[in-house]
């Protein structure tokens, strides 16, 4: 998978125009990720995620970053021996499109408005 383009509230990835949050997976695109309070990540959101068992987690926290992701969180997952990679969402997107052929299980969790 790759991220073609990035804009507030507009991502384009593998061809494909979404107008919603996402958590792109090596093999498929989850367009319906909403979070339980939608500004502040919770272990409970990244379930599915955590299942997959990715070598590493890149977390985009929105144009501007207002998606708060608690230092606890990110602490409880890299315990879990993943990496995590917290950063506004045009950033994020780089650093996920760079990680292609690299690494084999990146997920990318991208809060695309805020």
């Amino acid at each position: 998978m790759m991220i073609d383009s990035y804009s507030f509230g507009h991502i384009v990835i593998n061809g494909k125009a979404y107008t919603s949050d996402v958590i792109i997976y090596k093999d498929r695109v989850n367009a319906s990720w909403w979070r339980k309070e939608g500004h502040l990540l919770q272990w409970s959101d990244l379930t599915d995620i955590l299942k997959a068992k990715p070598d590493t987690l890149i977390i985009g926290k929105g144009y501007s970053g207002v998606m708060s992701v608690p230092k606890e969180l990110v602490d409880r997952i890299e315990a879990m021996e993943i990496e995590v990679k917290v950063e506004k969402t045009i950033k994020a997107v780089e650093l996920y499109n760079g990680l292609q052929g690299k690494k084999s299980r990146v997920i990318a969790a991208l809060h695309i408005t805020c």
